[in-house]
């Protein structure tokens, strides 16, 4: 991970924009290769990793930056006025590796996707009805998706079940409710480091993972896992206030991607944790254990720190 954020962090980002074709084509074959059979694997019944010895690669992870890189490319350096023209090819951007995510089926992480091209499009100075017209057409298409056959039905119950948990069934909610079981027990300054009764007996499943937000909920209680928040609102911002300082509209877009990208994922991840969210696919960034996620989250705070080094070149 810190390997990638130095190279992320050196090469400049005007060098990254003139590559960002041919980045972006190399992240869309990344997507349409792991779901050849024999050459992608099936986890969990889903079809998104290579399997590489030892190590489990996941396309869509890297896919996330380099999307980012070649939108913000596109729209940074558009010459004319951003219009119908612009957003269609930038949704067509978006879509291409969206669909193929789709396919895996990861419904979680397109809805990281669609936050990305949310705030992206949004600051570009697309125009708001254009904005307003597409968010009625994601609600329509995430109900359409969860009505359709394209999720398995634990999925789709692991998705709508944070709304209703009363009427969910047992298995979709139990992870959610071990979740929120560890994390009352931390109390105001939880059970202590490595302490907890819960995170050493591994009652809660997935807990380095998805659900590893229970682990400083329980055994740092109220205080140690609000200074986690801290720590990572901290992060945000300086995302943001980097965004602010950029020295062009490439710089700023591609802040913007990440700032999008860092919010959501921390956001969904521990509000999943509460049982105010969706249960999703998404790590906790810096904090939960993974590979491919892991590298692009760094990769990801290269990118910033590309910007904000050149910020007045």
């Amino acid at each position: 991970g810190v390997a990638a954020m130095a190279i992320c962090a050196t090469i400049d980002y005007v060098k990254l924009r003139d590559w960002a074709r041919l980045l972006y084509v190399l992240g869309v074959l990344s997507l349409a290769g792991v779901l050849i059979p024999g050459i992608g694997s099936v986890h969990n019944n889903i079809r998104a990793w290579y399997d590489i010895g030892p190590f489990q690669i996941q396309p869509a992870e890297v896919a996330k930056v380099l999307v980012i890189v070649a939108v913000a490319s596109y729209l940074g350096t558009s010459v004319e006025r951003l219009g119908a023209r612009q957003l269609a090819v930038a949704l067509v951007m978006f879509g291409v590796p969206m669909g193929l995510i789709m396919l895996q089926p990861d419904l979680g992480t397109n809805l990281v996707f669609v936050m990305i091209a949310a705030g992206m499009l949004a600051v570009a100075g697309i125009p708001m009805r254009y904005l307003v017209a597409l968010a009625v057409v994601a609600v329509i298409g995430v109900v359409g998706i969860l009505q359709s056959d394209t999720l398995e039905s634990y999925q789709r119950d692991r998705l709508t079940s944070f709304a209703d948990p009363n009427a969910a069934s047992s298995a979709a909610v139990y992870n959610t409710k071990q979740a929120q079981t560890a994390i009352s027990l931390g109390g105001l300054t939880g059970e202590g480091w490595l302490e907890g009764e819960y995170t050493k007996g591994g009652s809660v499943p997935e807990q380095q993972t998805d659900f590893i937000f229970t682990v400083p909920g329980e055994e740092l209680g109220f205080i140690g896992s609000s200074v986690l928040l801290v720590l990572l609102g901290g992060i945000v911002w300086r995302v943001w206030r980097t965004a602010q300082l950029a020295r062009d509209e490439v710089g700023r877009l591609i802040c913007v991607g990440v700032l999008c990208l860092l919010i959501f994922h921390i956001f969904e991840n521990v509000g999943m944790n509460l049982g105010i969210m969706p249960v999703t696919g998404i790590p906790l960034p810096f904090v939960s254990y993974g590979g491919s996620a892991t590298i692009s989250a760094f990769a990801c705070m290269g990118l910033v720190l590309n910007v904000h080094m050149r910020r007045f070149s």
